[in-house]
């Protein structure tokens, strides 16, 4: 769930360039916006590429009169920088969940002051409560999205490779160099993201998620080194493009991504069926939270704008726009049925269970799996 790349995708195309262009002038948008003039209440946001509805910014702006400064990254590690050289000059910010975990320990954000975050009522208790594994007691943060890590297929060209009886619901279906060859030519990606593309193979060797074992790590760095070379790319937002457009079979990557890909080919009428597997060893459970840096410049706007983002209508909006489930239980109702149906997005119960979450890596481990993965990616 912490991101080397990007996980929602810059957007390319007509989808954002619409919504963006839609836009009253002086609407937050992608990019960082003119700062507010002195003694005009605003709040700072820093939040992932493409992760909110734009018209819920201005809805919000319109109601309270709160300005949005809203800049973007697409990496954790950014995020992580900015906060940890203090100042930031961010108000809210949205880290997942090891990040979280580390930034807390950091000592970088404020706690949050629930009065003031009437909606918290809505919360989505098992969300919060497996939230709480990164945050405990909720005390800094409340899950924004959450969604899960598993593999993209291009059902027919798939098939056509690999027969109609081979099982498409397995980690084993990326970590078989045979099968992996088969699928080289329709092309493959999987993400550039170590921390989450290890613990969610873990489970298929028996390991937990969250195992720190070296031994662990490096059985599943060593199997991926072993299929590297039917691997296109590794890369963490391409494959969306890539399964839309029918240049990629096979993916490894996050639920909302792979349904945004399945959207665009249902668009373009492309004839591409792309599917989604949460496979049946087990999968990588993410979350992405928001929170309040103790230097926050202006916290009480921080806490109004979490607040409205936990109205349910509100946060029913980001969900139909991002394609990710949200970590409020009261949206369900007003998230459109074909998302809330969509099992890739909301797991059935039998499902969730199957879901696991895994905990930052102390400094030692972090160094090695880097040199793990440098390895994977280079081949050397």
């Amino acid at each position: 769930m912490s991101r080397a790349g990007t996980r929602r995708a810059l957007l390319s195309g007509g989808l954002v360039a619409g919504a963006l262009a839609a836009l009253p002038p002086g609407l937050p948008g992608a990019r960082a916006q003119t700062p507010a003039p002195q003694g005009e209440r605003v709040v700072n946001i820093y939040n992932w590429s493409d992760y909110i509805d734009p018209k819920v910014l201005d809805a919000f702006t319109r109601e309270t009169g709160i300005k949005v400064v809203y800049d973007t990254y697409d990496n954790n590690e950014i995020l992580e920088t900015k906060l940890l050289a203090g100042r930031s000059g961010y108000d809210v910010v949205a880290p997942s969940g090891p990040f979280l975990q580390r930034l807390i320990r950091a000592g970088v954000f404020q706690p949050l002051d629930k009065a003031r975050i009437p909606n918290l009522v809505h919360a989505w208790p098992e969300i919060a409560a497996r939230l709480a594994t990164y945050d405990p007691g909720n005390t800094y943060a409340v899950d924004y999205m959450w969604g899960t890590t598993g593999i993209g297929v291009n059902l027919a060209q798939v098939r056509e490779r690999l027969g109609a009886n081979q099982p498409l619901n397995s980690w084993g279906l990326v970590l078989n160099p045979g099968l992996m060859a088969k699928l080289k030519d329709c092309g493959v990606m999987l993400l550039d993201s170590p921390e989450d593309l290890i613990p969610s193979l873990l489970p298929f060797y028996g390991f937990k998620p969250d195992s720190k074992r070296w031994d662990d790590i490096t059985q599943v760095t060593d199997a991926l080194f072993k299929v590297r070379g039917s691997v296109r790319k590794f890369h963490s937002s391409e494959y969306i493009n890539g399964l839309a457009n029918g240049d990629l079979c096979l993916a490894v990557g996050y639920s909302g991504d792979i349904m945004q890909a399945r959207k665009r080919a249902e668009e373009a009428k492309n004839g591409v069926e792309i599917g989604y597997v949460i496979p049946r060893e087990g999968a990588l459970m993410w979350f992405d939270a928001l929170a309040i840096p103790k230097d926050a410049p202006h916290p009480a706007e921080a806490h109004r704008f979490l607040d409205y983002l936990m109205r349910p209508e509100v946060a029913a909006a980001n969900t139909n726009f991002v394609s990710y489930a949200s970590g409020n239980a009261a949206a369900r109702k007003f998230v459109k049925p074909e998302i809330l149906a969509n099992p890739g997005i909301y797991p059935d119960e039998a499902t969730m269970q199957r879901l696991a979450s895994n905990t930052a890596w102390d400094d030692r481990t972090q160094r090695f799996v880097t040199r793990s993965w440098t390895r994977v990616r280079t081949g050397r």
